[in-house]
């Protein structure tokens, strides 16, 4: 006879301002030998505590998820507010709260979690997450996970967040050796999304959010393939980069959809955006985690260049997105704030459609993230200087890719 596992779950989130600094805490603990099972948190930027406590109950629903996605589910949470929403007695009418509590009900089936208040005192292990990973973030950084008692030597979590790190016992769920190809990419940017129920369920599922991602014009570094990230100059847009950002403008502002514009930190980015926000009366928000990787020693070199010069780095960059190039930044460290980023974004615009100016490395990326494919797959897109790209996102957790290296409007 088969017994059905019974796991509890402590979240927690904070903010340090209301809206302000904000991250989460989460653990899963064996519902009948109290073992801890997993550990979550992470610094999400500027939230409110509400949005940070729903953050830090999905981060829990989905590492007990990936332990056992059959097992009876107690959250226990100090958030009075959250608990009542989730157990139904109370109407979620604030509209970043809806698509968060869609995505937390969306991670079990209806009927196997149960949700229970307790007193502040009794979640001080989710709280001191919460605050740990408030405390990476104000120092530029992510929360890091601590091995837990138990786990396999030299093993790595099966990542289960949609950001952020999650550690699970050996005995508990299942480990990949660290050179696996699964965790190459620093995979905890994104774990596999649930299938759909039916062709119906994004509609289902209210407005998605759309990021409409847009490729910095070019730049006189752009025509000669050059590496340009983040550690070498900071270029401007040329002539030509100058009039693809300014077709770009007229062109969204024809379609009329863009609601919010955000932009790397760069300042050919910074540009881009400014054309188009000019254009759509709307600010610039600066997004830090949007810019380019930093490309280390091959900055301003040709491919070419990079290869007679640095031979040995070079294969082993391309081999591996978990390494470097000397002083630079790999893939993987790439695709963990770009992550971030997204979720960052996909909390404050919830159901709207916000354009983000970056980089290819960041726009590959987030492609690469909503379709689930492998790091690899980020030396096999095409992706043209001012060109669009769309992938829209439901409360489920499910990405939709609409559109990839749209350059119609510079024709």
């Amino acid at each position: 006879m088969t017994t059905t596992r019974r796991f509890i779950i402590e979240a927690d989130g904070g903010s340090r301002g209301n809206p302000g600094p904000a991250g989460y805490g989460a653990t899963v603990r064996d519902g009948d030998t109290g073992e801890l099972l997993a550990e979550a948190a992470e610094y999400i930027g500027r939230a409110t505590n509400n949005v940070a406590e729903y953050r830090g109950l999905i981060a829990g629903l989905r590492a007990a998820h990936a332990i056992d996605p059959a097992a009876k589910v107690d959250v226990r949470m100090d958030s009075k507010l959250v608990v009542e929403q989730m157990s139904g007695r109370w109407k979620i009418k604030h509209p970043d709260m809806q698509p968060l509590a869609a995505e937390a009900k969306a991670v079990f089936p209806r009927g196997q979690v149960a949700y229970q208040w307790i007193p502040r005192n009794q979640n001080k292990h989710a709280d001191r997450l919460a605050n740990e990973a408030m405390d990476a973030g104000k120092a530029g950084k992510q929360w890091q996970p601590k091995p837990l008692a138990g786990a396999a030597s030299g093993t790595a979590a099966v990542p289960v967040t949609a950001s952020g790190a999650v550690t699970a016992s050996g005995a508990a769920a299942a480990t990949l050796p660290l050179d696996a190809p699964a965790a190459a990419d620093g995979a905890a940017a994104l774990s596999t999304p649930p299938p759909f129920a039916g062709w119906a369920a994004p509609a289902d599922l209210g407005t998605p959010t759309t990021l409409v991602l847009l490729r910095h014009g070019e730049t006189a570094l752009t025509p000669e393939k050059r590496f340009s990230g983040s550690g070498g100059g900071d270029p401007e847009l040329s002539e030509r980069g100058r009039g693809q950002a300014e077709r770009t403008a007229a062109a969204l502002a024809a379609r009329g959809t863009i609601q919010a514009v955000v932009s790397s930190p760069l300042l050919r980015c910074r540009q881009t955006a400014e054309a188009v926000a000019t254009r759509l009366g709307l600010e610039v928000r600066i997004e830090e985690g949007l810019r380019e990787t930093d490309f280390g020693v091959f900055e301003g070199l040709t491919f070419a260049e990079a290869k007679e010069r640095y031979p040995a780095e070079l294969d082993a960059w391309l081999a591996s997105a978990r390494t470097a190039p000397p002083d630079g930044e790999s893939f993987a460290a790439v695709a963990r704030r770009v992550a971030v980023a997204r979720d960052k974004l996909l909390a404050r615009h919830a159901g709207r459609t916000v354009l983000v100016v970056s980089h290819v490395t960041p726009v590959k990326t987030l492609v690469r993230l909503a379709l689930g494919a492998p790091p690899e797959s980020l030396f096999r897109m095409e992706l043209s200087a001012a060109s669009l790209s769309a992938v829209q996102y439901y409360a489920d957790g499910n990405a939709s890719l609409r559109l990839l290296n749209d350059t119609s409007h510079l024709r």
